[in-house]
């Protein structure tokens, strides 16, 4: 009886060292793979510096002027000045909600004007 547990506690620490292995190297690919997705959002952060950088650079008002001019015959824009905004306050408020209806409306009307109502 104590040789079958002798065997069956070497069988368990065999089977547990295996698990172990199998983790320990799971846990070193995770790590890499965490590795690889900081340096890829790293560089997504300066691919995105870099586009916020050049969008400014194109939408630069002198730029923007001297392209309206350029293209005045084609596009027909106008120049940008102070006066052609509005105010907050001069945009309408919504109109108010309908109220609902809680009672019934009795509609008739004749299909031809010769006819009589019902």
């Amino acid at each position: 009886m104590r040789g079958l547990l002798y065997v069956m506690s070497a069988l368990a620490v065999v089977a547990l060292g295996f698990w172990a292995y199998q983790e320990n190297y799971a846990t070193q690919q995770s790590l890499r793979d965490v590795r690889r997705l900081y340096s890829q959002i790293g560089g997504a952060h300066a691919r995105i510096k870099m586009l916020n950088a050049e969008w400014a650079y194109l939408n630069r008002p002198d730029r923007l002027r001297d392209l309206a001019d350029l293209n005045y015959d084609r596009l027909e824009l106008l120049p940008l000045m102070p006066d052609a905004f509005g105010r907050v306050s001069d945009i309408p408020e919504p109109p108010p909600p309908l109220l609902p209806l809680t009672g019934s409306i009795a509609v008739s009307a004749p299909l031809n004007p010769d006819e009589e109502p019902l």
